[in-house]
């Protein structure tokens, strides 16, 4: 027998929550709820929430925080970003990390509108004090979103952090009887329906719309001091905006040839000669540089760039170097320059992956920015966190550094890409 096309399970806990939540009840509306005999209390997939029996079975303020739980996940896309993740990160993805932290922030934003959870659960606060991270309780859901606490926790927790801070974040999480909820990408029948895919951009203006109804009714998300940080937002990874940026830098420019006349002056001379007129101003003609372009990627080995962003940004810089088949100038350093290799499209997969880099000391940018200008490259990349001297801009350097951190620091010359997301 087929589901129904509405939850039955979850109609109490809907109609409730247009009197203690008009801004949860605005969303639900945008959300597919269905009952489903193939999930124990509730789950996430797309636009869809299923409930299961577990939900039938608990008291009516308890199954509101829970239906307020999917509702958020709903909203703030958190299947989408799952799946747009894991295909940018590819076999570095944790989905367990990725639930962690969404169900982090998603519970704290329930628990904090006033409803309940069943106990114990998951919290962002909870989750700040098992990292170590500063717990300012007022701005915790207005400072995270779901893509920086997950590279917060998977750094803390995963190889940044050791086998301890794994062990720790983990069994704060089982301790909490943490249990995914999320099914990345989109619903099964959502197409087949005919609903239209909402994107990053709709749903801002679902949830800006819904928490102002909220407001206006002083109950619920309304109640809430603070706005939310991890609302969705149109954003460009930064794998195009590098890539965007290394192109750019690597397109063949014409530059002028003083021996030769442009077809142009030609045409102008010819007309100026027959009719006894004055010969136009010379103009010499353009042709493309026959130089294959250079690329400078420069390594900070002092131990502050994640192994999975250092593996995304060198296949990124990989698929450059291939398409544009430009040379790639690889250098290693940190107070010093420690190595420097030539690349090719031919050889760089298979030299980048036994590529060994020395960790520890300090950074100092000075020797690579002064090495980098004796090589006249089209650009120079630099992956580091950007701690420590850059001395000058060189003249005719283009730089481009690129930071792992989630708000890089002001560099006083180059355009500055954050990893973070």
């Amino acid at each position: 027998m087929a589901e129904p096309r509405h939850s039955a399970r979850a109609s109490p806990a809907l109609q409730a929550l247009t009197e203690c939540d008009p801004a949860l009840a605005t969303l639900a509306l945008w959300c597919r709820h269905r009952d489903s005999a193939e999930v124990e209390l509730a789950e996430t997939r797309g636009t869809e929430i299923l409930y299961g029996a577990g939900f039938e079975a608990l008291p009516l303020h308890q199954q509101i925080g829970v239906a307020g739980h999917h509702i958020l996940h709903v909203a703030l896309q958190h299947s989408a970003r799952m799946a747009a993740m894991a295909t940018r990160l590819g076999p570095d993805f944790s989905p367990e990390y990725w639930q962690i932290a969404c169900d982090a922030i998603v519970n704290e934003t329930i628990l904090r509108a006033g409803h309940a959870l069943p106990r114990p659960v998951l919290r962002l606060s909870g989750l700040m004090r098992t990292i170590g991270a500063p717990d300012d309780s007022d701005g915790l859901l207005s400072q995270w979103d779901a893509e920086q606490l997950y590279h917060k926790v998977l750094r803390v927790g995963g190889a940044g952090g050791g086998e301890g801070a794994r062990s720790a974040v983990l069994a704060y999480a089982e301790a909490q009887r943490f249990r995914p909820d999320l099914v990345p990408g989109q619903s099964e029948g959502e197409e087949a329906e005919g609903n239209t895919r909402l994107d990053a951009a709709d749903w801002r203006g679902h949830l800006t719309r819904a928490m102002a109804a909220g407001r206006a009714a002083g109950v619920g998300l309304g109640a809430l001091g603070a706005p939310l940080g991890d609302l969705p937002r149109p954003q460009v990874p930064w794998e195009l905006v590098l890539r965007r940026l290394a192109l750019n830098a690597t397109l063949p420019r014409h530059a002028p040839n003083p021996g030769r006349p442009a077809r142009r002056w030609l045409a102008q001379a010819g007309h100026a000669m027959r009719m006894g007129a004055e010969l136009p101003p010379w103009q010499p003609r353009q042709t493309a540089p026959v130089q294959q372009p250079r690329l400078v990627v420069a390594l900070d080995s002092s131990g502050s760039i994640p192994p999975a962003t250092l593996r995304l940004f060198l296949a990124e810089i990989t698929g450059i170097v291939r398409r544009m088949s430009a040379e790639l100038r690889l250098i290693v350093f940190d107070e010093d320059i420690r190595s420097e290799t030539s690349l090719n499209s031919a050889t760089i997969r298979r030299t980048l992956a036994d590529l060994a880099l020395p960790e520890g000391g300090g950074t100092d940018f000075r020797p690579v920015m002064a090495r980098a200008a004796q090589l006249r490259p089209a650009a120079l990349v630099l992956l580091s966190d950007m701690e420590g001297p850059m001395g000058k801009a060189m003249p005719g350097l283009r730089v481009i550094w690129a930071c792992p951190a989630a708000e890089p620091p002001r560099a006083p010359f180059g355009h500055v890409l954050s990893l973070a997301r």
